[in-house]
C-alpha cells in the first residue's frame, strides 16, 4: 500500500506544474525527415496556443514530422511545404493536454511503466 502511495505522490509530483501554469507545456522538435531521431524538447505554449503534431506526407509516404506550439485558429489546416525541392503535403492535428503531442512509443513506454509500478505496489502490499 505505501508503495501505491509513492507511486500517486510521483504521478501528482509530475502532473501539478502544469496544471497550475496557465500556459499548455508540449513537446517541440524541427521538421524532420520522418527517419531521423530527434530529442524532443519541452516548451511552453504561449496564451491561446495548442500542442500539435505535423505529418508531412510526399504522395502516399509519410517523410516528415515536426511538433510544437500554435494558434487555435491554425490547428486542422493543410499546406504545401518546399524543402530541398521537393513539395510535402504537412497536416496539422493539435490538442489540448499537456504533452498530447508525444509519440505513439513515448505514450506506450510511459503507460507501461504505469502499469509495471502499480503491479508491483499491489503484489508488495498483498506479501
Amino acid at each position: 500500500m505505501l508503495q501505491l502511495l509513492h507511486v500517486a505522490v510521483l504521478w501528482f509530483y509530475l502532473l501539478i506544474p502544469s496544471l497550475l501554469c496557465d500556459n499548455l507545456l508540449c513537446y517541440y522538435s524541427p521538421i524532420l525527415e520522418r527517419e531521423k531521431k530527434f530529442e524532443l524538447i519541452v516548451t511552453e505554449c504561449p496564451p491561446d496556443e495548442l500542442c500539435f503534431k505535423a505529418d508531412g506526407r510526399y504522395g502516399n509516404h509519410s517523410a516528415l514530422s515536426a511538433r510544437g506550439c500554435m494558434a487555435k485558429k491554425d490547428c486542422s489546416q493543410v499546406h504545401n511545404i518546399r524543402i530541398k525541392g521537393t513539395v510535402y503535403v504537412m497536416s496539422y492535428a493539435c490538442c489540448d493536454r499537456p504533452y498530447c503531442n508525444s509519440c505513439p512509443v513515448v505514450t506506450a513506454r510511459l503507460l507501461s511503466i504505469t502499469v509495471t509500478l502499480v503491479t508491483v505496489a499491489v503484489m508488495a502490499g498483498s506479501l
